[in-house]
């Protein structure tokens, strides 16, 4: 046989082998039920599986395990407490909770949920909405002020006093009903990446002068909470029920959506969490009402 029947009959067999061969089947989008909850917004992720997911209005946390596709109450919250984003200090087992309209942020034990702080940032009118983990402290979001509020940890665990960030800038912007949301911090911890809601952006911001640059490139209508890594950002985009992938430069002066995740179980997602090749979102279901008015409310687990 030539060398070059020899090649054309390799190439048959390879497109006949290729035909034959299915594809690997993505893995179908599955929910998870938060038994109980009367609402729903944050999510993070704990150790291995777990993940926590908080009831927005109720300020419940709910403990689940992605691999089991099993939740059950965790922290049985005070009345007048809120829980909208969340985040996981894995080095000291604290879950971060975001607190809502009262300009509160809560810190729970993530191994028992005995509340280990609280905190007032202000009495002003206020949304305290997210927060981000970094190598020594915990960074909230308020999409009412312009301003950020830290919580230092010690290398031992220990939480400090809070201070506020001043912004200036365009994640200065509060002009609408919803500004600054979602948040993430570089591995460095060096800059901040911040969801502008109203703008449909993402902003960086400095965490030591607290001045703001947009992000070019990047429109991402509806976001809510975000998610970094290795370059890429996961936005969620509530209303438009989707995530958004983003791929940022790596000086984070410019990006653009790659493509965009959807799941028929979508109900108005607004926080995301990965656990490997998936992502755990949270339905919030505002398009029922606010305060929400569905049966339920669950964790969405899809390809990412």
């Amino acid at each position: 046989m030539t060398g070059r029947r020899l090649a054309m009959l390799t190439v048959v067999l390879a497109a006949v082998t290729a035909a034959a061969t299915p594809a690997l089947a993505a893995h179908p989008d599955e929910q998870i039920v938060l038994p109980g909850a009367t609402s729903a917004e944050g999510i993070a992720k704990g150790v291995g599986s777990t993940f926590y997911a908080g009831d927005l209005f109720g300020g419940d946390i709910f403990r689940g395990d992605l691999q089991r596709g099993t939740a059950e109450l965790f922290v049985d919250a005070p009345a007048g407490r809120m829980a909208l984003g969340m985040a996981v200090d894995v080095r000291h087992g604290l879950l971060f909770v975001a607190g809502g309209f009262a300009g509160t942020a809560y810190v729970y034990d993530a191994n028992t949920g005995v509340t280990v702080a609280s905190y007032e940032f202000t009495d002003q009118p206020s949304a305290i909405n997210d927060v981000a983990i970094t190598t020594d402290g915990a960074w909230f979001t308020d999409s009412l002020q312009a301003k950020l509020f830290f919580v230092p940890i010690s290398p031992t665990g220990a939480l400090g006093a809070f201070r506020a960030l001043e912004l200036s800038g365009p994640a200065a912007d509060t002009s609408a009903d919803f500004n600054n949301n979602g948040i993430q911090a570089t591995p460095d911890g060096k800059t901040l990446i911040v969801a502008h809601s109203g703008q449909g952006a993402l902003n960086t911001v400095d965490p030591t002068t607290g001045t703001s640059s947009t992000i070019a490139g990047v429109s991402v209508p509806s976001v809510d909470g975000i998610l970094l890594e290795a370059g890429r950002l996961f936005a969620v985009q509530n209303f438009l029920n989707q995530i958004a992938v983003v791929r940022l430069r790596p000086d984070l002066t410019a990006g653009s959506v790659e493509r965009v995740i959807k799941s028929e179980l979508f109900q108005i997602p607004t926080t995301v969490a990965r656990f490997g090749d998936r992502l755990a979102a949270v339905n919030a279901k505002f398009d029922t009402g606010l305060p929400p008015t569905a049966d339920q409310y669950e964790v969405i687990v899809v390809d990412r």
